[in-house]
């Protein structure tokens, strides 16, 4: 049978489009759901993953960076002394794509899934335009938007990672380097001081100014509590690093 990758990332898509890949293949393709760990997610990723599990009655496996057992962002920014810039996130692409890449190698893969919703056509279109051609948008198909991923969630009695409860937009890692709103960096400040603290010092170590603030790329340190930006926009930070940073 072929062979269909579900690229699992603990969040609330690519949780649907795991549940629909299983019920509508399982019978007639080698399903695998694969999920790239990442030390510096919320903890409640973890019961997520499992919940996530029980519900598509399949199991998750990972892919892991064979250079980088950890799985540690941290450890990527200190090995590589960058963190982020107009080219994304080296973490995204040593702890996701290369992993995706040499997880390849030991599997013979037909098509991939990720979890795209419709309002990230673009995004899905790109992906299958510069990356892999061989892709089922199967939640842009079916027009399913986040919003609808999380009712689909909730019928299901499966409760979401929680730091969608406390204001963030994914389930990505705490302290995203992507990120620049002076919004969402205050909202990690209130929620993950310890998170926020460690990475002020290793961006100021590291020569990197996370925050833009009033138009200017400032130090993560040097941001007020009392600065804002704009919402906080939503990222699923899959196994495709965008250029585009919120």
């Amino acid at each position: 049978m072929d062979t269909i990758a579900c690229w699992f990332s603990n969040g609330a898509a690519s949780a649907v489009a795991a549940k629909k890949i299983v019920d509508f293949f399982s019978k007639t393709h080698n399903i695998l759901i694969v999920n790239n760990p990442i030390k510096e997610e919320d903890e409640d990723n973890l019961r997520f993953k499992r919940d996530v599990q029980e519900w598509i009655q399949h199991p998750i496996i990972e892919a892991v960076n064979k250079k980088y057992p950890s799985c540690s962002i941290v450890d990527v920014f200190n090995d590589r002394k960058y963190m982020s810039g107009i080219g994304g996130a080296p973490c995204t692409k040593i702890l996701k794509k290369e992993a995706r890449y040499q997880f390849e190698i030991d599997h013979e893969i037909d098509r991939h899934v990720l979890g795209f919703t419709f309002e990230e056509k673009s995004r899905s279109d790109r992906f299958m335009k510069f990356e892999r051609s061989n892709v089922i948008p199967i939640l842009v198909d079916e027009r399913i938007t986040k919003f609808d991923c999380f009712d689909i969630l909730h019928k299901a009695n499966i409760k979401r990672p929680r730091i969608y409860d406390f204001g963030f937009p994914n389930a990505n890692c705490i302290g995203c380097v992507k990120a620049e709103s002076p919004t969402y960096w205050n909202l990690v400040r209130k929620i993950y001081p310890d998170v926020f603290n460690a990475r002020c010092e290793q961006s100021r170590r590291i020569g990197c100014r996370l925050v833009k603030i009033k138009g200017e790329h400032r130090f993560l340190d040097e941001l007020k509590s009392t600065d804002k930006g704009a919402p906080i926009k939503s990222w699923e930070c899959g196994i495709f690093c965008d250029i585009e940073r919120y």
